[in-house]
């Protein structure tokens, strides 16, 4: 019995003869890899200010928040749509229309079908697809469809126009999100 432990303990002992120089190698591999320089900023690059630096850091894109390491994450960015102008501009511009489906963290206005002087066989529907909260040309994209029925809505043909309607509205939603956002400027002011 006695033999059986001071086999084990002599087992112990080469196994952290072994690991000690194996974990002594490799860090020293490491270390060559970083060019005589260890990790880490230069602290001339930044500034000595902690809030000066969060700031530094957030504006290019290094922060992180302790959730995001243990992946508890509690959901997505909530914003309020009212502070999106091209959002506002659009259901400004379209509010004469019955809406059928309004998502904003989809990005998406769909339109139920519309028709003036209630001439059921002819009737427009419009989708209005947001690609960015920027204020550009190619941040919203409009399609118009238009159905057209022959009998009371049977036997009905549906069609999508790229033609002026589509590049009016887009028109007017950009000129409007313009003015909501000279007039968010000046508020702030």
């Amino acid at each position: 019995m006695i033999c059986y432990i001071r086999f084990n303990l002599n087992k112990m002992n080469s196994i952290k003869n072994v690991i000690l120089p194996a974990f002594l190698i490799i860090i020293s591999i490491i270390l060559s890899g970083c060019n005589g320089k260890l990790p880490g900023g230069d602290a001339r690059k930044f500034p000595a200010d902690p809030k000066k630096r969060i700031e530094q850091n957030l504006k290019d894109g290094r922060g992180f928040q302790f959730n995001d390491v243990l992946g508890n994450s509690r959901g997505g960015v909530f914003d309020f749509a009212s502070s999106n102008g091209l959002w506002r501009a659009s259901l400004d511009i379209i509010d004469f229309m019955p809406l059928s489906s309004v998502n904003y963290s989809g990005g998406i206005i769909i339109t139920d079908w519309y028709s003036e002087n209630n001439n059921p066989k002819e009737s427009i529907k419009i989708s209005i697809r947001f690609l960015t909260n920027e204020l550009r040309s190619d941040a919203i994209d409009i399609k118009v469809f238009n159905r057209k029925c022959l009998d009371n809505l049977f036997n009905c043909k549906f069609t999508q126009t790229d033609g002026i309607l589509a590049t009016e509205l887009k028109k007017e939603i950009l000129k409007k999100a313009a003015l909501y956002k000279e007039q968010d400027k000046e508020k702030k002011k």
